[in-house]
């Protein structure tokens, strides 16, 4: 499942007709709205079909990627949470 990413072929992958492709996450990464008032937070990406999170601390560190039925699980439970 590509989650609507576009994919290209790994420079990795030489001149073989079987290869790894990769994606890259958008940038446009934003402050959580359950971060809070914290300056170290969580950072989510809107993807085409679910979302992307990092550590605002360590962006470098890299993200993970969620469906949108996971992301939408997942905000329903943090909801939930606050009440």
């Amino acid at each position: 499942m590509n989650h609507g990413l576009i994919f290209r072929k790994s420079s990795y992958s030489g001149q073989a007709p079987n290869c790894v492709e990769v994606a890259h996450v958008p940038s446009t990464f934003r402050k959580s709205t359950h971060s809070g008032q914290h300056q170290d937070c969580v950072e989510v990406a809107d993807l085409p079909a679910g979302a992307a999170l990092r550590d605002s601390k360590h962006p470098e560190a890299g993200h993970l990627t969620f469906p949108a039925a996971e992301w939408h699980a997942f905000l329903t439970a943090a909801r939930a949470a606050e009440l």
